[in-house]
């Protein structure tokens, strides 16, 4: 037996991920959403379900599972009797379309409500006060395979492998809807914006369970860009946002292209959602319009955050900032923090740690893909390796040339005061520097990394005023991710960092601007600066060069708990190319709690060849991988 599958085919993807509303909790605490929202529904009316799946598919079961809203809004009154009815068929839906996905093409979903088949209930069924009983059962049916692939009209040149359309292979909805999304692309590569699917068969052969695809396919002409045109602006200057997306009038159309001129738009901040997309035709020029629709966020915005460790305390930072302070997403940013609160070693209120911090950037100086940014910073500070108080205004310029590829260039002068091993009365510095940096990052996710790698390059040429010094700080970092397994639930990370300070030796350098390792962010088991060399008093002094080596294997246990066992190691040395210089080695493990936001993260490390005075544990926490 064969058929013909069209409408709901064409949604099955899309309906079997579509996400159940309720509120977010975490750790047990549920941060919005609440039971009062139950109020807002007229007649509520509560149910019971349970989902029966014929066969032994974990894997299946828990796509169901995801896939009704009967299961996942279980807690939650539906509106009387009408609104299960509508519930139930809109489930049956959803639950067919997730069957799609895992190519089961002849599988029956059964709904039934009081003992009475879905099919069989009038449009005015009522079910009384509830709790009502619901039964979903499902027969998968078998796994479907592909059998026929046909490319016809202007893909009738492409290969179906290249894009996973192979015979015997992968029939899943998600599947073929992916490859016919990769084919159109091709097409669009070429700078034709109108490419799309204009046939789709779909036919499954119940009798030998395979699925046959025939796409028929029209490229377009070659076109370039029109006008663009924006909409959702409020306060946001809408020509400035057109200029921001980078995309001129008469270049030949890239859909890359539209893919970065929206991330460039959200990178502004001002956005809390950006379309880009070509329009429906081509106009009077031959050239395609661009169209734009944004929707702003609120202006201004505040926050608090902290960090906690063992070695270094209770840290505390507030910040308020306006994201658009002149129209053209000009952002202002007032910030301070106060740390080593708690210190075990700290006594006196007056050597906590303190930062205080103006802010100013405006993109699009130099194109839209460069940014000027300016900031005038007070550090009042007291680790263990010196004293310093410190006023710095800079200002500079970055430029995003890829996607992956940035690089940034300031100019600094700062004024500090501080004291020191080497200075223990105290030495002032005027240093005037220019601090530039490449960075290469192509991971998939910032805080939570599955593949990829991160490389930086600093260089800092600076010149002392006040004492003559001139010195170059040279400073590289490469981080690199590797997920294993098609479920990606293991992933290998590794992280190398290297510098020196060249022209001056290290009492001539300011004790700030020297090297050090040691803690949450360095070597895990130690101190804040506490590997490296020492004083007579066990206080780290610092060194012209360091080197830091981390290996992880982040675990991903359920959904939401991962665990990280590591391994970090470093060494300081008071010579410019690590003479000398002896390596710390840390190890423990971690846990994560994987959220929307970004794992939040404690890790518990102890030294491995501690030295004396070197803590017996450490344990530290935060947001985000370690790196």
């Amino acid at each position: 037996m064969r058929l013909l599958l069209v409408s709901l085919f064409a949604g099955a993807a899309v309906a079997m991920h579509a996400p159940a509303a309720g509120a977010f909790e975490l750790f047990g605490f549920k941060l919005f959403g609440s039971k009062e929202d139950d109020e807002d529904i007229v007649d509520p009316l509560h149910y019971s379900v349970t989902l029966t799946v014929a066969g032994d598919d974990a894997d299946l079961r828990k796509a169901l599972d995801s896939a009704s809203s009967l299961v996942q809004d279980a807690e939650r009154p539906v509106s009387g009797s009408l609104g299960l009815l509508a519930k139930a068929r809109s489930d049956r839906e959803q639950l067919v379309a997730a069957l799609y996905a895992k190519a089961r093409y002849d599988g029956v979903v059964d709904i039934s409500i009081n003992g009475r088949s879905l099919d069989d209930l009038p449009p005015d069924a009522d079910f009384g006060s509830g709790p009502v009983p619901v039964a979903i059962s499902v027969s998968p049916g078998a796994v479907f395979t592909l059998g026929e692939i046909r490319l016809k009209g202007d893909a009738a040149d492409l290969m179906p492998a290249e894009f996973g359309l192979i015979p015997g292979g992968d029939a899943g909805s998600g599947a073929i809807l992916k490859a016919q999304a990769e084919i159109v692309r091709r097409l669009k590569e070429e700078g034709r914006p109108l490419a799309m699917v204009t046939g789709r068969d779909i036919v499954a052969d119940h009798d030998t369970a395979t699925l046959d695809v025939t796409l028929d396919v029209s490229a377009g002409p070659v076109a370039g860009y029109g006008p663009t045109t924006v909409s959702g602006t409020e306060t946001m200057d809408p020509g400035f946002t057109a200029y921001v997306t980078g995309l001129k009038e008469g270049r030949t159309y890239s859909p890359k292209e539209l893919d970065e001129a929206r991330d460039r738009l959200l990178a502004l901040g001002v956005f809390s959602s950006v379309t880009v997309k070509e329009g429906d035709g081509l106009d009077a020029a031959g050239q395609i319009p661009i169209e734009v629709e944004v929707s702003e966020r609120k202006l201004r915005y505040y926050g608090v955050g902290a960090t906690l460790s063992t070695t270094e305390g209770l840290g505390l930072e507030g910040y308020w900032g306006h994201r658009n302070l002149f129209g053209r997403a000009e952002t202002l940013r007032v910030e301070g923090s106060i740390g080593r609160i708690g210190d075990q070693d700290l006594t006196d209120v007056g050597k906590l740690n303190y930062n205080a911090a103006i802010l100013f950037e405006k993109p699009g100086v130099i194109g839209p893909d460069s940014k000027f940014f300016s900031r005038f910073r007070t550090v009042y500070e007291h680790p263990d390796a010196y004293d310093r108080f410190s006023t710095e205004i800079a200002a500079g310029v970055s430029y995003q040339f890829t996607r992956e590829q940035s690089a940034s260039v300031e100019a600094s002068l700062e004024y500090e005061d501080v004291e020191d091993y080497y200075h223990p009365d105290g030495q002032r510095h005027l240093i005037a520097s220019l601090p530039s940096q490449y960075v290469f990052d192509n991971r998939d996710d910032k805080l939570n990394p599955k593949r990829g790698f991160r490389a930086l390059a600093f260089a800092e040429p600076a010149h002392d005023f006040l004492t003559g010094a001139t010195f170059v700080k040279f400073r590289g970092e490469l981080s690199a991710y590797k997920a294993l397994g098609d479920a990606q639930r293991l992933v290998v990370a590794g992280r190398v960092a290297a510098g020196s300070i060249v022209g001056a030796s290290v009492e001539d350098v300011p004790a700030d601007r020297r090297f050090y390792a040691g803690g949450g962010g360095s070597v895990r088991g130690y101190e804040y600066q506490g590997v490296g060399p020492k004083d007579p008093h066990d206080n780290p002094i610092g060194g012209l060069s360091y080197m830091e080596l981390s290996g992880e294997l982040r675990v991903q246990v359920t959904e939401t708990i991962g665990i990280v066992p590591f391994v970090d190691a470093g060494t300081v040395s008071e010579d410019e190319f690590l003479q000398s210089a002896r390596f710390q080695v840390g190890a423990g493990v971690g846990l994560r709690y994987l959220t929307p936001f970004g794992p939040l993260r404690i890790d518990a490390a102890v030294p491995v060849n501690p030295r004396p005075g070197d803590p017996d544990f450490a344990i530290y926490a935060g947001i985000g991988q370690a790196f």
